[in-house]
């Protein structure tokens, strides 16, 4: 058994971080909790710790209720995002502190440093203090620490976040290939979407206090369950009820829609006999593995055209251009009489499926 969070809500004075939410996250799984800032993601994860108290429901641990428990009692091992390391002790201490505080014989205290040390391989380190790490390096030693003591739940508060993009890339494919190893049941809170895909099992899509819907990388990228996940999760085109595209598109006028396209999913040609929409091309830019095309439509709307480096290389777009576009696959989201357009929450999209239009 891994996490249960049954009904668990949270209220801190007239702002409801939480409300009542149920999650299953399954043994030995990675799961990351993604969301914008105040979705709820590190409530529920300090929750989960035993730093906050749930004002309703219950969570459970492994199998026991340990929504009173202290966090003491809870055997979790938890990771910040400014790795929060003794300055005074070395690498090998700041490991050893929890073995240490449970009065393990020091032989054991000594194998099982040696362990995390080259675990998170960091072997040669140990007599190092936190100063003389780089901040990659002083995050390995922060998980070191939190495994030191074998919990049944490792908790990572946004722990890449203070890196610079290139280290988190490379601390992203370790975590990974260390869960692998280990397989102790993890969460992991983070607002990158990237991130999250690289990392996650499964996601917990977040937002104003709500899972708006869990699923695989693949499911919640493919299958998003509402406008927010749409357009939360890679970047999208939300096109205008009004656009020429949506005329193209029989199906979304049979009532109000919000309609999302991706980038990657917008069809450029330059054939004037084509059927697309006549555009032009306002910018493009490049950036290193695709080309990203700004494109103008004839009645105003503007739209993002992502392209491969070979496609772009068979049919090179040059400022000022006019294109045609067709769109590949929309995503329609049907709109009751009282939604708002701009609501993206999951009272107004609780339930709906999206469905898929081919052009």
């Amino acid at each position: 058994m891994g996490i249960t969070i049954a009904g668990v809500s949270k209220r801190f004075g007239e702002f409801q971080a939480l409300y009542p939410t149920d999650l299953t996250i399954p043994t030995g799984s990675l799961v990351a909790l993604l969301g914008p800032s105040g979705s709820g993601k590190s409530t529920l994860l300090r929750l989960i710790a035993g730093l906050e108290k749930p004002d309703t429901g219950r969570i459970f641990l492994t199998g026991r209720d340990a929504t009173h428990a202290s966090v003491q009692e809870r055997n979790v091992g938890f990771v910040f995002q400014h790795y929060a390391l003794f300055k005074h002790m070395t690498v090998r201490q700041n490991i050893a502190f929890g073995l240490e505080i449970r009065r393990l014989p020091r032989a054991e205290i000594r194998a099982r440093v040696d362990e995390l040390l080259e675990l998170v391989q960091l072997s040669g380190f140990g007599d190092h203090y936190p100063s003389q790490l780089s901040g990659g390096q002083r995050q390995r030693v922060a998980l070191a620490r939190a495994l030191a003591v074998e919990p049944q739940v490792l908790l990572l508060d946004e722990p890449f976040g203070a890196l610079d993009a290139r280290v988190r890339k490379e601390l992203r494919q370790w975590l990974r290939r260390l869960h692998d190893k280990v397989h102790v049941t993890t969460v992991l809170v983070t607002h990158d979407q990237e991130e999250a895909m690289e990392v996650a099992d499964q996601i917990v899509v977040m937002n104003q206090g709500r899972i708006e819907q869990v699923g695989s990388p693949a499911e919640i990228y493919d299958h998003p369950a509402t406008p927010f996940v749409m357009s939360f999760i890679g970047p999208v085109n939300e096109l205008s009820p009004r656009s020429l595209l949506s005329c193209q598109l029989p199906e979304a006028q049979a009532g109000p829609h919000q309609l999302f396209l991706r980038p990657h999913d917008v069809q450029i040609e330059v054939n004037p006999n084509s059927s697309g929409v006549p555009a032009w091309v306002k910018a493009i830019i490049h950036l290193g593995r695709e080309i990203q095309a700004e494109l103008v439509l004839s009645d105003g709307g503007s739209l993002w055209a992502h392209l491969s480096r070979d496609q772009y290389a068979s049919q090179p777009l040059q400022v000022g251009q006019q294109v045609y576009v067709r769109p590949k696959v929309v995503k329609a989201f049907p709109l009751k009489k009282n939604d708002k357009k701009t609501a993206m929450t999951p009272l107004a999209t609780a339930g709906r499926s999206p469905m898929s239009l081919g052009a």
